[in-house]
């Protein structure tokens, strides 16, 4: 193979993967329209190394969605006709940036339900997912965090977390402004290309220096919410 023709392939393959990326994002609406799952929080729905889709949430809302956003929310789900179900449960799951942090990690989870400015919320709660608390207000350390709520939004939650983000204080109640998009389609395992963790390996029973069995515990203060990554680096 002569120069010319090495060049040739190698332009055409790029090419191919711009052409691919322009597709992508003229569907989703967002860039990066692919991300990298990076903790556990959204298992089984999800796993670490899953690469998921990610759509602008107002490109084609479900029915019930919240007035003025794309998202429908699981309780908005569990009490309409709307039955919107992603990933096995009812309730869009959203990628947001926490505390609207466009420099953080964003977190991937399940919207539950929507809480005006001021809203005692404790009532609608889960009471199972607001951990020890029993009240709204208070004393700080003592009261529900983010109760009432300091603004509009999303109440989220990862499927496999035991309490909501705005009680561990991952992030306050999830701003529309704050939504990157919703996860719409997952591709298992393909996201281990971009980690390259060795978790990744556990996950797909491959054996690797280190590697350990797949699991919620003993995992740093990030795997509390769920995280994506592109290119290998938190986004």
């Amino acid at each position: 193979m002569d120069w010319r023709t090495f060049a040739y392939d190698i332009a055409n393959s790029a090419v191919a993967v711009l052409l691919v990326g322009a597709l992508l994002f003229a569907v989703s609406g967002v860039w990066p329209p692919m991300v990298a799952i990076e903790s556990p929080s959204m298992t089984p729905q999800m796993q670490t190394g899953d690469l998921v889709f990610v759509m602008e949430e107002t490109r084609f809302p479900g029915e019930g969605a919240h007035e003025g956003t794309g998202v429908v929310t699981a309780r908005a789900g569990e009490t309409t006709d709307a039955d919107h179900r992603k990933f096995q449960r009812q309730g869009d799951v959203i990628v947001y940036e926490p505390h609207g942090d466009g420099e953080t990690t964003p977190i991937i989870h399940r919207a539950m339900f929507w809480v005006n400015e001021s809203e005692n919320w404790y009532e609608k709660a889960d009471k199972q997912a607001v951990g020890r608390y029993d009240a709204c207000g208070g004393t700080p350390g003592e009261a529900l965090p983010n109760c009432p709520a300091p603004h509009g939004g999303f109440v989220t939650k990862g499927d496999a977390n035991a309490r909501y983000d705005q009680v561990d204080d991952l992030s306050g109640p999830v701003k529309p402004a704050w939504v990157v998009g919703t996860a719409e389609v997952r591709v298992p395992l393909l996201g281990c290309i971009r980690l390259r963790s060795e978790r990744c390996l556990a996950n797909a029973g491959v054996s690797g220096p280190g590697a350990t069995g797949f699991g919620t515990d003993g995992l740093g203060p990030t795997a509390s919410g769920l995280t994506v990554a592109v290119n290998g680096t938190g986004v």
